[in-house]
């Protein structure tokens, strides 16, 4: 079997720069990984979405959702779209785990976090999600924050879930924090982030965006997902 393709899977967003940050992350994966054909797709609103680049792809596929946390798109919807397009992709696809929680996206909040370091307060700002994985993801997200930053780090949420972004900031303030940052646990500008600019932080750090300790957990989800497909298949076959 040849190598697989890595399908970088995105949410999507109307913002152009959405797309535009999703390219050059993955042009980071591949000056990693030259030899390795990586392709672009989204779960809704920007283009290519998962079903076009279906249609045309040739050989096995590792589908990466380039997600933060667990979720409907990670978990449901991008699955169960990969196997009604199986056909597609000669039946040879593995999905691989959604990027977070995990150390290296701490590594790259720092980066992006910057001057907010100094704040009073740090908060943790997330989309969010109705289901409870997901919201359990953030908060580890959370913890591997305040470990690399060796001070407590809060979370909240703009979309789904609780505590909201915005009453977590008013509490730090009540609280006695002068200064409060937030560090944006997102991939892309958006909509969601946005919202985080406007949860009332004296400080927002950009999304996490094209850094290499993200194109660096692409290729490792990429390559934990190839090791489970491949003794998948030899399961398969001694069966």
């Amino acid at each position: 079997m040849s190598t697989p393709t890595l399908l970088a899977v995105a949410h999507g967003t109307r913002n152009p720069a959405g797309p535009e940050t999703v390219r050059a992350l993955l042009d980071r994966v591949r000056a990693l990984r030259p030899w390795l054909e990586v392709a672009e797709a989204y779960a809704e609103i920007a283009s290519p979405l998962l079903e076009d680049v279906a249609a045309v792809a040739d050989g096995p596929v590792i589908a990466v959702p380039l997600m933060l946390a667990r979720g409907y798109h990670a978990l449901v919807d991008i699955p169960g779209r990969l196997r009604l397009s199986s056909d597609g992709w000669n039946g040879h696809t593995v999905m691989a785990r959604p990027l977070g929680p995990h150390s290296l996206l701490g590594a790259a909040l720092v980066d992006r976090l910057s001057a907010g370091r100094k704040a009073d307060a740090v908060v943790l700002g997330a989309a969010g999600s109705s289901d409870p994985a997901g919201i359990s993801d953030v908060r580890v997200a959370a913890r591997l924050l305040a470990r690399r930053l060796q001070r407590p780090v809060s979370y909240g949420f703009v979309a789904a879930g609780e505590p909201s972004l915005a009453a977590v900031v008013d509490d730090l303030r009540r609280r006695g924090a002068r200064r409060v940052a937030v560090a944006s646990y997102l991939l892309a500008p958006g909509f969601f982030h946005d919202r985080t600019l406007a949860a009332g932080a004296d400080h927002v750090g950009p999304p996490i965006g094209a850094h290499d300790a993200v194109a660096r957990l692409i290729l490792r989800r990429y390559d934990e997902a190839l090791v489970r497909g491949r003794l998948g298949s030899q399961v398969a076959a001694a069966g």
